[in-house]
């Protein structure tokens, strides 16, 4: 059997199938869109594709992140200044990747974390108790209890499906949706290759929110992109 984070087993899934099967799934709110930004884009052009794809999702869309990568502070805050305002008109969350400094600095509804990041406390402590907190927990029950004890405001579960967006060093079982949401009100998001053709499997399972970046940034018009999501998500 393989290894997870923090030396931890990976999970026999097959066992749970009786426990998941009789566990009441409570009622939960329809699923959504989380848009992650690709690691890198000409700052115009992404503006565009934001809003075109802003609009094309209305309230399906909760959320976009911030996620550049390999770039200099400044940078990350010059996109923050650029975006926020994008995203704060269409009423959806605008949340910076990996540091809650930068989350702080640009004025960002929250952040997100991975698994070398931080705590939510510190994070909470930089950017007050109305933030957004979430946090990577790849496949892993054990990471996703620890974050939900640590007040996460959501957990991202993942990669379900192979992806270029990043290289992809966890794969997740969609059980794993099962068993949290039949356990936690606490919102999940499904993250890792997710497309128009696949997505059904992950909301079935659980997904509070999708977060999709390839499949709306890679193609000719992002708006069509994320239409194409809209009755995955009914």
């Amino acid at each position: 059997m393989s290894s997870s984070p923090r030396g931890e087993v990976s999970q026999d899934w097959d066992a749970l199938e009786d426990f998941l099967a009789r566990m009441p799934r409570e009622p939960r709110e329809p699923c959504r869109l989380y848009l992650v930004s690709p690691p890198a884009f000409d700052l115009e052009a992404h503006a565009q594709a934001l809003a075109s794809a802003l609009a094309a999702g209305g309230a399906a869309v909760a959320a976009y992140q911030l996620r550049l990568k390999g770039v200099a502070d400044d940078e990350v805050l010059r996109a923050a200044h650029r975006l926020q305002p994008l995203c704060a008109a269409a009423g959806v969350a605008f949340i910076v990747n990996d540091r809650a400094d930068l989350a702080a600095a640009c004025g960002a509804d929250g952040v997100h974390l991975g698994q070398e990041d931080g705590t939510v406390a510190e994070a909470r402590r930089l950017l007050g108790p109305a933030a957004q907190v979430g946090v990577t927990c790849h496949g892993s029950r054990h990471l996703a209890m620890d974050a939900g004890e640590q007040g996460a405001n959501y957990l991202s579960f993942g990669a379900f499906f192979p992806t270029s967006t990043k290289e992809v060093r966890h794969r997740a079982d969609p059980r794993i949706l099962r068993w949290w949401t039949a356990i936690s009100p606490v919102p999940c998001v499904a993250i890792g290759g997710i497309t128009p053709g696949n997505a059904r499997l992950l909301v079935d399972a659980g997904a509070d929110f999708l977060a999709v970046s390839g499949a709306v940034w890679g193609g000719p018009d992002p708006a069509d992109a994320i239409r194409a999501f809209l009755p995955v998500l009914s």
